[in-house]
């Protein structure tokens, strides 16, 4: 056998050809290779290599024959294949992964399992079974973010070596007639919702064919996602079918767990908590912590002042009877959006003649109460840059900015926040991240929480040190700090310079790029993951691109610097620690509106698993999931020592290595360590 993992079981899923006599292969023929010439291979390898395909062979003509006599009906099922399921054993068993894995083939299943402890195991081993039992058809694994598709297909050959030639990643990067032949000539896709979609529009994808779709962070299928769209498409083609959905929580609330279920045609869940008794023995603690940090008296008073420009604004929709609530320090901006659209919806009589004044007024409430937020949870520096894009004119709201500029109190404390922070900005839109010397001058605290976030980091690094006596101290714990905007994740990283070289930071962001921060690719964002993981920097400061899916490595110490309503973001941010050792998160909010929001998010998540996992039934769930194994046949379980060989990631193109270089020259923050740290 060949050292790429053959067994007779992968022979049976590897059977593409079902012509009418045996797979007949010429000496120059091999397994169905990537688009593009084959590699040179020395000539003992090739030998070996040669005598591997030969033992391969005579195994193929030995299925096929099996093939034959027992038929591949029932939608291309094979009875051969299909009298077992195989299970892994070179990894250690874990029986709520086995338990969950089996449940997973015979219905579309949710599986809800906390971050690190194998989901994409789980979807390894389902996949990798109905790669043997449907010969000729198609298993998709469909991922939201092209650094999740890369990761997936490696950790997925990983656990059961289904042959690389038989699977492929296609973005939307790909062009359309090589991902049509990429359908027509491989197995086992890795991709995109959106790819998915394009390619089912078009018709470059054999609906027909694909029998499995695994789902990740399935919790996003709500509304009309790509995902949602994917499974409706699908449906009408073929009812033949098997779905898991993946996800670390089932949703936001009780609602949005029901939408998945209906959107993904989802038969069963499977669900485990931290606290579910079969799994405690393979999860390490976690400590969470709450920290509450009042505003100070000097971002109380630039509060203060804040408010009386939200009223005098505000105050023209509370008098028309159009917004309800007239607590104005308490009102969201998400509740003016629900006021707007009960508006439009249903709008006054008493108004007609002036729904554009009262458009542009809900416009600047917005924009306003958007500030107050960031002015609340992040500081004075994020609300200073976001207004400056307002009247700077780049974020395009010209009836806010022209209203805006009319307002007294308004420009008044917009000058005061100039004066603090225009020089700031400045050096933030010139974009470079970080500039070598900026760690000598003193850094401004716009908000209470970052000088307790500063505490918490440097104290973990020091308390670190003093237990650990090995030379590399600091490369050898983590530290992730989550913040939802891209303003502060830049502050935060600013902050943490002055303490280098014990702390080396590095920013995280989506690929959006904004005026004040360059947004980064994905090959950019696999790079800091990796350097991540080596040791290159030993703190990342992270939007939540940080938080869904993507392998960062084991993290000590996780920093929540602002509270979601969702459950679900918690969920994520939490899961990147305690997968190997303990962990610790700590959650830094503001007293008041956030302390409370977070309280009623863990609230949330309580009563999504209680419903869940009681016996009162609050879900209701598809009940046409098929069962794809034709009746009478009961697969039985056959546990197998998979060996797999090196997994060979795809070679970047010159446009990625150019864009590699960019991104060396453009985040100067780990070039500065390094030279500063020799």
């Amino acid at each position: 056998m060949s050292g790429r993992q053959r067994t007779l079981f992968q022979t049976w899923g590897a059977s593409v050809s079902r012509a009418a006599g045996p797979p007949a292969r010429s000496a120059g023929a091999g397994r169905p290779r990537s688009p593009g010439a084959p590699r040179a291979r020395p000539p003992a390898a090739a030998a070996a290599e040669a005598q591997a395909e030969s033992d391969d062979d005579v195994l193929l003509v030995a299925v096929h024959e099996a093939e034959r006599r027992l038929g591949t009906g029932h939608g291309g099922f094979c009875a051969a294949a299909g009298a077992l399921w195989v299970y892994p054993t070179n990894r250690p068993v874990r029986d709520y992964q086995l338990h969950i894995a089996r449940a997973a083939l015979f219905r579309n299943t949710l599986v809800c399992l906390p971050t690190g402890l194998g989901k994409t195991f789980v979807a390894a081993v389902v996949m990798y079974n109905f790669y043997r039992w449907f010969p000729s058809g198609k298993v998709v694994f469909m991922a939201p973010t092209k650094p999740l598709v890369t990761q997936q297909i490696e950790a997925c050959y990983r656990v059961m070596g289904i042959p690389q030639s038989h699977m492929a990643e296609m973005t939307g990067s790909t062009q359309a007639f090589t991902r049509k032949e990429i359908w027509r000539s491989k197995r086992v896709l890795f991709l995109t919702p959106q790819v998915m979609v394009n390619d089912l529009s078009r018709g470059a994808c054999p609906a027909a064919e694909i029998k499995c779709l695994v789902i990740d962070e399935a919790h996003r299928a709500l509304g009309n996602y790509a995902y949602c769209q994917v499974v409706r498409e699908l449906v009408k083609y073929t009812n033949h079918f098997r779905i898991l959905a993946l996800s670390a929580t089932p949703g936001s609330d009780i609602k949005a767990v029901q939408q998945v279920i209906t959107n993904l045609l989802i038969g069963q869940i499977e669900l485990r908590s931290e606290d579910s008794p079969d799994i405690l023995p393979y999860s390490h603690e976690r400590r969470v912590e709450k920290l509450v940090v009042p505003l100070g008296e000097e971002l109380a008073a630039i509060q203060k002042a804040y408010i009386q420009i939200l009223e005098t604004f505000a105050s023209s929709l509370i008098q028309r009877n159009i917004l309800k609530r007239k607590d104005i320090p308490n009102l969201t901006k998400y509740q003016i959006i629900l006021a707007r659209d009960q508006f439009r919806k249903n709008p006054s009589p008493n108004i007609v003649g002036i729904q554009g004044v009262i458009e542009g007024e809900f416009a600047v409430c917005i924009s306003l109460y958007h500030g107050y937020e960031l002015l609340q949870q992040m500081g004075m520096r994020s609300l200073y840059f976001f207004l400056c894009g307002i009247m700077d004119g780049t974020k395009g709201l010209t009836r806010a900015k022209n209203e805006l500029g009319r307002n007294e109190d308004f420009m008044k404390l917009y000058g005061h926040l100039e004066g603090m922070f225009a020089q700031t900005h400045s050096a933030s839109s010139s974009g470079v991240s970080i500039r070598k010397g900026d760690k000598d001058k003193k850094f401004f605290y716009s908000h209470p929480k970052l000088k307790k976030l500063e505490e918490v980091v440097v104290e973990h690094f020091k308390s670190w040190n003093a237990q650990n006596t090995s030379e590399k101290k600091c490369d050898e714990t983590r530290v992730m700090i989550f913040s939802s905007f891209r303003d502060s994740v830049q502050e935060i990283a600013e902050m943490l310079l002055q303490h280098q070289p014990m702390i080396r930071a590095m920013t995280f962001v989506g690929h959006a790029s904004g005026k004040s921060m360059k947004g980064f690719t994905q090959k950019e964002q696999l790079e800091v993951v990796k350097q991540f993981r080596s040791g290159g920097y030993n703190t990342l400061v992270s939007t939540c691109v940080g938080e869904e899916g993507l392998d960062i490595g084991e993290v000590d110490l996780i920093i929540c610097f602002d509270a979601q309503k969702s459950p679900i973001r918690l969920v994520q941010r939490m899961g990147r620690t305690g997968r190997r050792r303990q962990g610790r998160i700590v959650v830094i909010l503001t007293e008041g509106r956030e302390e409370r929001t977070y309280n009623q998010s863990q609230s949330n998540k309580r009563s999504i698993y209680k419903a869940i996992s009681g016996n009162r039934q609050v879900l209701h769930f598809y009940q046409g999931s098929p069962r794809m194994v034709p009746d009478g046949i009961n697969p039985e379980l056959h546990k197998m020592f998979i060996t797999h060989g090196v997994y060979e990631p795809e070679k970047p193109s010159r446009n990625l290595q150019r864009e590699s270089s960019i991104f060396y020259s453009r985040n100067v923050i780990f070039s500065t360590y390094r030279n500063e740290a020799k």
